[in-house]
C-alpha cells in the first residue's frame, strides 16, 4: 500500500467541513430530520433499488455462496480493522480521549498480531470496537442534520452527513491504495462484502408496506442512536435481533 501524504488538501476539506457543519446548526439531532426533497429523494432511492437487484445483490449472493464463512468473516475484519484510523480521529475531535487511545491500541494489536486485521486479536484482549466519523462529529459539535438526502449508489444520509462523507472518503487508508487498478478492486470487495451483511434485512425490508420510509426512517433513528452514544430510548436497529439469518 504506498501513498503520497499531503497536508494541505486535508486542511482545505476539514475547514471546508466546519463551515459547513456551522451553516447547519440547529436544535436536536435527527427527530425532526425534514425531508422536503423526497420526491427526488424516492427517484434516487428507486434508481439505486435497481442497480441493487441488477448488480449488487447477485454479486453478494454469489460471493456468500461461493467464498467459505470463514474467509468472509476475515474479510469483514480487514476492512473494519482499515476503518478505526477514521473512528480514532473522530473521538479526539469529539473529545473522547479514553476511547480514542483504546481503538488505537485496537488498530495497533489487530495490525500485528491479527495479521493485518484478519483475527480480531484485540476484542477478545478486551479492546472493543466503535464506530466514529466525520458526519457524527458535526453532530456532537452541535451541527442539525440539514434535509434528508438519498445519495445515488449509497443510499440515505443529511446533508450534514453528506459533508463528512467526504472527510470520512479522503481519511480512509484505501484510498492510498497503489496503482489504482488494486485500488477499485479492493472498493468493489468493501462494497460488495457491505452488501452482503444486508442481505438478511431484505426480510424486514420485505414487510414494510413503503421501503422508502423504512430506510429513511431506519438510517436516521441509527445516526441519532450513534451521535448521542446510545443515550436515547431505543436500540441501534441495526443491532437487532431480526437483522440476523
Amino acid at each position: 500500500m504506498a501513498a503520497k501524504f499531503c497536508v494541505a488538501p486535508i486542511r482545505r476539506l476539514l475547514v471546508s467541513g466546519l463551515i459547513a457543519g456551522s451553516l447547519l446548526m440547529a436544535p436536536g439531532v435527527f427527530a425532526d430530520t425534514p425531508d422536503d426533497w423526497e420526491g427526488l429523494n424516492r427517484r434516487i432511492f428507486s434508481f439505486n433499488d435497481f442497480f441493487d437487484w441488477l448488480f449488487l445483490k447477485p454479486v453478494a449472493k454469489t460471493y456468500k455462496r461461493v467464498i467459505p464463512g470463514p474467509v468472509r468473516q476475515g474479510v469483514s475484519n480487514v476492512f473494519n480493522n482499515v476503518d478505526t484510523p477514521v473512528t480514532v480521529v473522530n473521538q479526539f475531535l469529539q473529545g473522547k480521549p479514553r476511547e480514542g487511545f483504546s481503538d488505537a491500541g485496537r488498530f495497533l494489536v489487530n495490525t500485528t498480531l491479527g495479521i493485518g486485521g484478519i483475527f480480531d486479536v484485540a476484542s477478545r484482549m478486551g479492546l472493543p470496537k466503535h464506530q466514529e466519523d466525520f458526519g457524527q462529529t458535526f453532530g456532537v459539535w452541535g451541527a442539525g442534520s440539514g434535509q434528508h438526502v438519498v445519495l445515488p449508489f449509497r443510499g440515505s444520509s443529511t446533508v450534514r452527513d453528506a459533508f463528512g462523507l467526504v472527510l470520512d472518503a479522503f481519511t480512509n487508508p484505501l484510498r492510498f491504495i497503489s496503482p489504482a487498478e488494486a485500488r477499485y478492486s479492493t472498493y468493489g470487495l468493501y462494497f460488495t462484502d457491505v452488501r452482503v451483511d444486508l442481505l438478511a434485512a431484505e426480510t424486514l425490508m420485505g414487510d414494510s408496506w413503503d421501503a422508502y420510509l423504512f430506510q429513511r426512517d431506519a438510517f436516521l433513528q441509527r445516526r441519532e442512536y450513534l451521535v448521542l452514544d446510545g443515550n436515547v430510548e431505543t436500540e441501534d436497529p441495526f443491532l437487532s435481533d431480526d437483522w440476523e439469518e
